[in-house]
């Protein structure tokens, strides 16, 4: 008996949780039961579809915020069309917010606008979203809380329309991740602000932010171009040319990836990887760690932000005939070793809490934001506001032993204490002797005949690096005595005497109180 199949999509309007649920009914009749009817005179069946709203829309109270469309399912609006962001937001710590709060013991409601959407993070100033409607649609930190509200663009999609993000973070607040990332327990904001990535705007005209070979590192815009994020997402922020008055800092949005978590703390790239062309910091801090022979330009400019080929053991210049001692390829440290798997961020990136030393009341959480990586602390061990202090003992040092190079503090401490002093000591004596007038004479900005003393003279603009004697004392102190040595043999001067030119820091290293075991790799 041949059968007539007939389909209907009902789209069923369920209120709980504002979604709407498709129901797929199918029915199977007998021809002969067709046949019987009244109304059974040839009749083609058709396959009837009716569309289910796509989602409920908001009240006027939520002021365009559309949210979510299935609460259960944590199914945004706007994925459903944008269904890749959906997926990778999916696995971020901004889609488990509401949860995250209610499972806090010490939430309170002023909380809940930072684990909601609503005006906060986005370009929105009047009252919206949860904080005006309480519906559970707009828990979680979801699209529209960076984007903004996104009602006229799901009604009538345009390029016109599209709500962008912003990558700029406002000092006073009005939007972007410093809006929420702030405060007593978070204080992203307070500490990017004082850092270096939050101070990259005080330039004149000629600065490095309008210099096209210069804004990959010295602009926002420069920055996610140059990783690649331009080609793939829009901000409020792009434009077509970077210049000095549109020139954004390196702000979160450039070193973390709002969309996605397959990096740890949502980073763009990885932190454990010793390759300056793949980790996150390195990308930028390893301009010109060797001399940049052949580019056309003068030979004589020093060091640029070498710190990744520092540490990984790959910078300097080597007067001919000599090389790394025991023939290595690259001098490696323990700070550039599996003993510090997080590299940079192992040092620069230390997060603790300061509690009161009688009640035991917590006061403050410090997150490493300043990037400092042996701050000047006051009493309580709060980082100081000015990074001035000139003695070690005011300096915090646990995160030389926490990352796993160092036994104690103290260790650490007195470890770069005998390591500046013995660099110090051995670049004063180089650029002596380069004063000299042998030497001096060989090193001009004028001609392309690369020089003994000017390869020397690139190792004194290393050494000159905030950080040398920490990022690899090991290899600064070799590069240093290998060129004292080429020079005298070069320009027949006489060096200081008394002056060691072994390598002595390996020595003292191997004195100290042994280190501390690894820790298990931080899986980033």
């Amino acid at each position: 008996m041949r059968h007539v199949i007939r389909e209907e999509w009902r789209g069923a309007q369920e209120r709980r949780g504002g979604r709407g649920r498709w129901t797929r009914w199918t029915t199977v009749v007998g021809v002969a039961a067709v046949l019987g009817s009244a109304a059974a005179a040839c009749v083609d069946e058709k396959i009837v579809y009716r569309d289910a709203p796509r989602f409920e829309q908001p009240v006027a109270a939520a002021a365009s915020f559309v949210g979510y469309r299935d609460t259960t399912a944590k199914a945004t609006v706007c994925g459903s069309c944008h269904i890749g962001a959906q997926a990778q937001w999916a696995a971020t710590r901004h889609a488990d917010a509401w949860r995250t709060l209610a499972s806090n013991p010490a939430r309170a409601p002023l909380c809940e606008a930072c684990h909601s959407v609503n005006a906060r993070g986005n370009a929105t100033t009047a009252s919206g979203g949860f904080a005006a409607t309480r519906d559970l649609r707009y828990k979680d930190v979801q699209c529209e809380s960076c984007h903004g509200p996104g009602l006229e663009h799901v009604q009538s999609p345009s390029k016109a329309n599209i709500p962008l993000a912003t990558i700029r973070v406002d000092s006073v607040l009005t939007d972007g991740c410093g809006e929420c990332h702030t405060g007593a327990h978070y204080p992203y904001l307070q500490e990017w602000q004082r850092s270096g990535h939050g101070a990259m705007t005080a330039w004149s005209a000629t600065g490095p932010n309008t210099r096209a070979d210069c804004q990959s590192c010295h602009t926002g815009q420069g920055a996610l171009t140059a990783m690649g994020v331009d080609a793939r997402s829009n901000y409020r922020e792009k434009v077509t040319a970077v210049t000095g008055a549109n020139a954004q800092r390196i702000t979160c949005a450039v070193c973390h990836d709002p969309h996605s978590a397959q990096i740890g703390a949502q980073l763009r790239l990885p932190i454990d990887v010793p390759d300056e062309n793949r980790n996150l910091c390195m990308t930028c801090h390893h301009k010109r760690g060797v001399p940049d022979l052949g580019t056309g330009g003068t030979t004589t400019r020093g060091a640029h932000s070498p710190e990744g080929p520092m540490l990984i053991g790959e910078a300097g210049w080597w007067p001919p005939n000599s090389t790394a001692p025991a023939g290595l390829d690259a001098i490696e440290t323990t700070h550039g070793s599996q003993r510090n798997p997080r590299l940079c961020a192992g040092c620069h990136v230390e997060r603790y809490t300061v509690t009161d030393s009688l009640t035991r009341q917590f006061q403050l959480a410090v997150v490493g934001h300043r990037f400092e990586a042996v701050p000047c602390v006051d009493a309580r061990g709060v980082p100081t506001r000015e990074q001035n202090c000139t003695s070690f003992a005011q300096r915090r040092f646990t995160a030389c032993a926490t990352s796993g190079c160092h036994a104690t503090e103290n260790v650490a401490r007195g470890l770069m204490a005998t390591a500046r002093l013995r660099i110090d000591n051995l670049n004063a004596e180089l650029k002596r002797l380069l004063a000299l007038p042998g030497p001096r004479a060989a090193i001009s900005t004028t001609d392309r005949l690369f020089t003994t003393a000017e390869g020397a003279q690139f190792n004194t603009s290393l050494a000159d690096k905030k950080g040398s004697e920490v990022h690899n004392p090991f290899l600064m102190e070799a590069l240093l005595t290998a060129s004292i040595q080429a020079v005298r043999r070069e320009y027949a001067v006489t060096v200081a005497s008394g002056l060691d030119l072994r390598n002595t820091l390996l020595a003292r290293v191997a004195a100290a109180t042994p280190v501390a075991a690894a820790p298990a790799p931080a899986g980033r």
